[in-house]
């Protein structure tokens, strides 16, 4: 991992395109300034760690789930 030291009004560059600039250090927080193209998906570590978890959930169906679903709606049965 690199660590970098910043003072406010600084940054970074990552590859031709991302710009990261240090906005206000307060307390024990630090504000972020991030420039980058729109394409560029940015999250909250917690943000993604959360997408990752659903994703890896979501992913674990298997052919009973799908089946009992079938079922359910076949029938015109669901659990709430």
């Amino acid at each position: 991992m690199l660590v970098l030291t910043r003072k406010p009004g600084e940054g970074f560059v990552i590859g031709d395109d991302i710009i990261i600039k240090i906005v206000e250090m307060k307390g024990g927080g630090v504000r972020i300034g991030i420039e980058a193209p729109h394409d560029k998906k940015i999250y909250r570590q917690e943000i993604y760690d959360r997408i990752t978890m659903e994703n890896q959930a979501a992913s674990q169906w298997n052919m009973t789930d799908l089946d009992t679903l079938s079922d359910n709606l076949s029938t015109g049965i669901t659990k709430k």
